[in-house]
């Protein structure tokens, strides 16, 4: 089975004017399909060829193969884009439940955005930050490069079922934000799809 670039359930310039045409196309067409392809070409003939993403990160620490940390780079790449564009939607709101849920967690909506705005914005270098359900409780944290945190602790540095994800490599908003990495940051939170938010801690 090879991975396949999944379509996007909205068009290129439908997160305007927080994330720009030009951007999401690049990282659709470009980044993300280069991902997929590196990891179709190391996965090719091997006993794992056949895993969907979610099972291959679920393992991940049990795969032996010469080339383990450019697939680390390459299928972690297509999971975190899978996961992201999925989570990105115009005109959602936030619902009761969830907004109880992360009262329950950090005190207040509004102190969980300034927590996940404060490590997105002093996470040094590329990575992902990552809203994330650890066996019942809502924490933020982040990981370096394409690391998923269903790769597990020892590989990633950290554990849980991904709720929300926000990429904060510089090839997600450079060309609109260059380097006004906090304002990308805050943009975020009028493209967040809340109800596949509500719908991942639900599930």
């Amino acid at each position: 089975m090879s991975y396949l670039l999944p379509a996007l359930p909205y068009s290129y310039n439908a997160l305007e004017p927080y994330f720009d045409e030009e951007t999401m196309k690049i990282h659709h067409t470009k980044h993300h399909q280069n991902y997929i392809n590196n990891t179709n070409t190391i996965l090719e003939n091997t006993a794992f060829s056949s895993l969907s993403i979610e099972e291959l990160m679920s393992i991940f620490n049990e795969i032996s193969l010469e080339n383990k940390n450019i697939l680390r780079n390459n299928a972690g790449g297509h999971i975190n884009h899978s996961f992201f564009w999925k989570s990105l939607k115009a005109n959602t709101v936030l619902n009761n439940s969830l907004k109880l849920e992360l009262e329950k967690s950090f005190g207040s909506f509004e102190y969980f955005k300034n927590q996940f705005e404060d490590i997105a914005f002093k996470h040094f270098g590329s990575g992902w930050v990552w809203l994330v359900n650890q066996n019942g409780k809502l924490t933020i944290v982040s990981t370096t490069n394409q690391d998923n945190p269903l790769m597990g602790k020892s590989i990633s540095n950290t554990y849980g079922d991904p709720i929300l994800g926000l990429d904060i490599w510089e090839h997600a908003y450079y060309l609109k934000y260059q380097n006004r990495k906090l304002d990308y940051v805050k943009a975020f939170w009028n493209v967040v799809n809340w109800d596949k938010v509500d719908s991942r801690l639900n599930k």
